[in-house]
Parts: C-alpha cells; structure tokens; sequence
C-alpha cells in the first residue's frame, strides 16, 4: 500500500505553456491603450471609465482638459449643437515657416478645423449660441480664422436673438499671425459690444488655460464669467511676472480661486453642476423667472 499510496499522490509538475510570437501579439490586441491615467494632483491611478463626462479625479476631483467633442457632450443637450463655419481656412500672412504644416498635421491629430467651434445647441432646454475653444489646437491660441468664427458667432447671435455662451481656452495670440492675430482682439470686442447692445446675454465659461489676449479681450467682457476650479487665468506669464517685477509670486498665483478673490470671476462652478448653472442662467436672463 505503501507503494501504491506514492503513485496516487505523487504531484505533478505543472505544464508551462509558452504562447508563440503570433498568438501573443493578438492577446496584446484586445488590450485597448489609455485604460488608466495618473493623475498629475494625487498621483493615484484612474481608471478610465470612472472619468465619467466631467473627467475628473474621483479621488483628489483634479479636472482633465476637455476636447471639443468631450465638452459637447458635458454641456448641451443631446443632438442638439448644429455647426456653423465648419470649414474655415487658415492663411499664412507672414509666410511663417513650417506653419502650413503645422496646421495640417493640427487638423490631423485633432479632427478640429481651428481652436474653435461655434454653432447653435441648447443647454437644459435653452437655445444659444455656443463657441467651445479647445487647447489642443496649437493651444488654442488666437488667429485671424480664430477671430473670424468669433465674430461670425456673436454677429449671428445678434441676428438670431440668441444668447452666447462660451468656454475659452487659449494660450492668447497665435504669433505665427503676428499683429494680425493681435487685430482680432478689437473685432471681436466690437461683435461683442453690439451683441450687447442688443440687450442680449453674453456667458463665459474660462477654462484651463485662458490667458495672453484672450483674457485681454473677449473672456473678460461677459455679462456673467464662471470659471472651472484649478484653472489658469491670466494675461502674462508667471516666470515673465517674476523675471519683471524681481519677485517669487504665490503658488496660487493666476488660478481661477485667486482671480476670483480679486473680483474678476463670479464664481467657480464644479463640472457636475455647470450644465444645470448654465441652463438656470439663460432661462433668467430669457426672462423667465421660475427658474
């Protein structure tokens, strides 16, 4: 028995099966890329999926820059933002070199005609007219087409009786463009004051980063301005400040939490409360008071 008990109980090596190149390669398929971000606050893992439409931190809420496609979805109402100007073309005023390139390597990578998109949507049921900067676009700097849909969108806004909301995110002027860029500070500014003169409702929503002539212009000239918390606000730059004035400027120096401390922001609304804010602001400001 003794015998017989060792060959029943006896433990069998494990196989180890090795997979070849071929079969490894279409495990490593079905792997799909950008399933976890670290998040540049806390440090933890997200996994993607609980990013949800805000892209937020579920652990520290540090909020990730939002494409134009990912704020549509946050912000309006389902199937409702109808384009205007889809196809706008970019010049090259100065014969920048490598800007032609870089414009259509841009349109590539992003989908995106320019840094913004400007249309007609509606926001809990309100209709306006709705312009979305989006960083990526050569970080969603200013530019002679970038004025032009600016001012097509409160010009349009004017004719249609519409209110205008708009979230920037802008490093400021494109200096390809040179003074031409800086031009459309003022044109728009004018689309701006006669959309206002029309007695019509003008929101911005500053986004991360609003700065240079952006801040200097149109993101500054709203009617109300929200901002999203974390964000970079401001017109120069924090090391040109520093190496100027020959100081060490706070950590929260030119944040959304700081501007608005100055009296220069509303207020500061969290991406799950936006969409609702909003949509309670253009039915005030449409006149209806049970909001």
């Amino acid at each position: 028995m003794e015998g017989v008990n060792r060959v029943l109980f006896k433990k069998k090596k494990p196989q180890v099966i090795i997979p070849s190149k071929q079969e490894r390669d279409k495990m490593h398929a079905k792997i799909p890329d950008n399933l976890y971000y670290r998040c540049p606050s806390c440090k933890k893992l997200v996994y993607v999926g609980d990013l949800a439409v805000e892209r937020f931190c579920p652990h520290c809420h540090y909020i990730w820059r939002m494409t134009t496609s990912e704020r549509i979805a946050q912000l309006l109402d389902e199937l409702s933002f109808t384009e205007w100007l889809p196809e706008t073309k970019i010049s090259n005023p100065l014969s920048f070199d490598n800007y032609d390139q870089k414009v259509k390597a841009t349109k590539e990578k992003t989908g995106l005609d320019e840094a913004i998109t400007v249309g007609e949507a509606t926001i809990t049921g309100q209709p306006c007219a709705i312009g979305i900067m989006d960083s990526r676009f050569i970080m969603g700097s200013m530019g002679q087409a970038v004025g032009q849909k600016l001012t097509h969108l409160f010009t349009e806004a004017t004719h249609k009786k519409l209110p205008v909301v708009l979230t920037t995110a802008s490093g400021g002027a494109r200096m390809q463009e040179g003074i031409l860029s800086l031009m459309q500070m003022a044109k728009v500014s004018s689309a701006v004051s006669n959309h206002s003169k029309a007695g019509l409702f003008y929101l911005v929503l500053l986004t991360d980063p609003t700065t240079g002539g952006v801040t200097a212009s149109f993101a500054m000239q709203g009617d109300i301005i929200l901002a999203e918390p974390q964000a970079l606000v401001g017109f120069a730059g924090r090391r040109v400040i520093e190496q100027t004035l020959k100081t060490t400027l706070p950590d929260n120096f030119q944040s959304s939490e700081e501007v608005l401390e100055k009296g220069f922001i509303d207020a500061i609304v969290n991406r799950q409360e936006q969409r609702k804010v909003i949509g309670s602001l253009l039915k005030m400001h449409r006149g209806d008071l049970n909001v």
